[in-house]
C-alpha cells in the first residue's frame, strides 16, 4: 500500500513538473512572439522615419538652392527698380527745362522698368518652381542629393554609371530611387559610420542594373582601430561562409519594401551578404525601357 501511494505521488509530481514545464514554454513563446512583432513593427518605423529624413533632407537641399537663385535675383531686381526711381526723377526736372529730351528719358524708363518686370518674373518663376518641386516626387534626378546626405551621415559613397541613360517614366525612376535609398539606409544602420557603399548603375540598350555594395563588416573593424592585418585577420571567412551566404534568405521591412518595388517593373531583387566584406544589394531591370509598368498588376478587374 505505502509503495503504491508512493508511486502515486511521484506520477502527480511528475504531472505537475511537466505542466510547469508546459506552461513556462508558452510563456516563452507568448513573450518571443511579441518580441517578434515589436521588432518588426520597430523595423518599419525605422524604415519610415529614415525615408521621410532623407526626402526633408533632399527637399532642404532643393529649397536652399532656390532660395540663393531668387535672392540674386531679387537683387538685381531692386537694383533696377532703383534706378528706374532715379531716371524718373531725372526725366521730372528735364521736362521743365528741355521737354525734347524728356521724351528720351521717358523712352530709358520704359526700357528699364521692363527689365525690372522681367527680373521680378523670373523670380516668381523660380519660387513656383520651388513650390512644384516640393510636391513632385524624387526620381534620379535627385540622386546626388541623396549621395551628399548619406555622406554627412556618415557614409563614404563611390558612384559609377556606365553605358547611355535614357529617360524612363516617373513611376519606374521613384522606384528606383526608393530602392537605392534603402539599400543605403540600410547600409548605415547596420554598417555604421565609415561605411563604404560602391553605387553602380549599368545601362543597357533595353534595362539596367543598380548594385549598391558595401564593406559593413570591415567599417566595424576599422572603428576598432585595428590595423591591415589584424582586419584581415578579424574579417577572415571560410568556404563554409560563403555557401551559407548564397544560401541564405534575408527579411525585413525594408527589404521587402525594395523587392515589391523592383518586380513591380518587371526587376529581379537580390539581397545577400558578402563574407568578410559587407553586404550586397542588386537590381536587374531586363527591359526597363519599354516597360509599360503593369508587371504584377491585374488589369482585368
Amino acid at each position: 500500500m505505502a509503495e503504491w501511494l508512493q508511486s502515486d505521488a511521484s506520477s502527480s509530481v511528475l504531472l505537475i513538473v511537466a505542466a510547469v514545464l508546459v506552461l513556462a514554454l508558452a510563456v516563452t513563446v507568448v513573450l518571443w512572439l511579441r518580441a517578434a512583432r515589436r521588432l518588426r513593427r520597430s523595423d518599419r518605423d525605422w524604415t519610415s522615419a529614415e525615408r521621410t529624413r532623407i526626402d526633408l533632407e533632399l527637399s532642404l537641399a532643393e529649397q536652399t538652392g532656390r532660395l540663393g537663385i531668387v535672392r540674386e535675383l531679387q537683387d538685381v531686381a531692386v537694383l533696377n527698380v532703383s534706378r528706374l526711381i532715379t531716371q524718373a526723377e531725372g526725366a521730372r526736372y528735364t521736362a521743365e527745362s528741355d521737354p525734347s529730351s524728356a521724351a528720351r528719358v521717358v523712352g530709358a524708363i520704359v526700357e528699364s522698368g521692363r527689365e525690372a518686370v522681367g527680373d521680378m518674373r523670373r523670380v516668381l518663376t523660380v519660387a513656383r518652381e520651388g513650390e512644384s518641386v516640393s510636391s513632385r516626387q524624387p526620381g534620379l534626378q535627385s540622386a546626388r542629393d541623396l549621395f551628399r546626405v548619406m555622406r554627412d551621415a556618415g557614409l563614404t559613397i563611390v558612384f559609377d554609371e556606365s553605358g547611355e541613360r535614357y529617360e524612363l517614366k516617373p513611376g519606374a525612376e521613384l522606384a528606383i530611387f526608393r530602392i537605392l535609398q534603402g539599400a543605403l539606409a540600410n547600409a548605415l544602420k547596420h554598417g555604421g559610420t565609415g561605411t563604404e557603399a560602391k553605387v553602380s548603375f549599368s545601362w543597357t540598350r533595353d534595362g539596367l542594373q543598380l548594385l549598391v555594395d558595401d564593406d559593413g563588416i570591415r567599417a566595424k573593424a576599422r572603428r576598432a582601430g585595428l590595423d591591415s592585418e589584424a582586419i584581415n585577420r578579424d574579417t577572415a571567412y571560410t568556404i563554409d561562409d560563403d555557401l551559407h551566404a548564397l544560401t541564405s534568405n534575408f527579411s525585413g521591412a525594408g527589404l521587402t519594401q525594395m523587392k515589391q518595388r523592383a518586380e513591380l517593373y518587371g526587376g529581379v531583387f537580390q539581397a545577400r551578404t558578402v563574407p568578410g566584406v559587407g553586404f550586397s544589394v542588386s537590381v536587374i531591370f531586363p527591359a526597363l525601357r519599354f516597360h509599360n509598368g503593369v508587371h504584377s498588376v491585374n488589369l482585368a478587374r
